[in-house]
């Protein structure tokens, strides 16, 4: 009767995939470890150069997520490549699943693209102030998926890239200067040409204040016993709070003086 189990048979077989696919696995794991260290020396490699040529400060982390993410996959496949499996395969059932992927995550897809197109077509860039969606800060970082923006007061605001693309985004940093208005309501009892004088001494007294475009100080209202006096100035970017503030606060001071109600 022949020896329906041979141990020594079996016994070989086994002993011979295992040396076989324990090596492709070890050399697997070695491979994945050497290529997760060389990915992340070239990541910072390359960020250093991008710091060194002077890139645009909001690309930089852009690219370095992206070229981060490219790397991974690739050493992925060659992770895979490493075990023997058939790629032809692999990659078909990759893009399969690519493609599911990408359908169940349309809204990060539209971001990853609202994120292209906001650092080609540069609306904004890291440290301007913007005002968008409905919040307002400087922006800290331009990420492949959002953009992280800095309020005035210290809050951290994280506003997807698809929507931020495709609205209307207020940049009060790209001009160098801008313009100041103010509105004082005084009596219609008041003697509006003494106003108006006062007003013009404040303004001629303040060396932010530019001369082109030149002042303006108009009736822009009349309503009830009131009369609105509208001031129109020119300042630097950087003065226009503090002259806002500054002349609001001498304004009432001169007219209390002066006794302008």
């Amino acid at each position: 009767m022949p020896d329906l189990f041979n141990f020594d048979a079996y016994s070989s077989t086994v002993t011979n995939i295992v040396m076989l696919y324990g090596m492709r696995l070890i050399t697997a794991i070695i491979t994945l470890l050497i290529g997760l260290w060389v990915i992340n020396w070239l990541n910072r490699l390359i960020y250093n150069l991008m710091v060194r040529k002077d890139v645009d400060i909001s690309l930089r982390p852009f690219m370095k997520n992206l070229l981060a993410i490219i790397m991974r996959v690739l050493l992925i496949i060659l992770v895979i490549a490493q075990l023997g499996l058939e790629m032809t395969s692999f990659i078909a059932i990759l893009g399969s699943a690519g493609l599911a992927i990408g359908l169940a995550l349309q809204g990060s897809l539209s971001n990853f693209a609202g994120g292209v197109l906001i650092l080609t077509i540069k609306p904004f860039r890291v440290g301007d102030y913007i005002e968008a969606q409905g919040q307002a800060g400087t922006v800290n970082i331009i990420n492949i998926f959002n953009t992280v923006i800095k309020t005035p007061d210290n809050k951290t605001i994280f506003i997807p890239n698809g929507p931020l693309a495709n609205s209307v985004v207020v940049n009060y940093t790209i001009e160098m200067t801008r313009r100041v208005e103010l509105k004082f309501a005084v009596s219609v009892n008041n003697d509006i040409g003494k106003v108006r004088q006062l007003l013009q001494d404040l303004i001629k007294a303040d060396d932010r204040v530019l001369p082109n475009p030149e002042p303006m100080i108009v009736v822009s209202d009349f309503a009830g016993q009131n009369v609105t006096i509208s001031v129109r100035v020119w300042v630097q970017k950087e003065n226009f709070w503090s002259l806002s503030w500054d002349m609001n606060e001498r304004a009432k001071s001169a007219f209390v003086k002066e006794g302008i109600v």
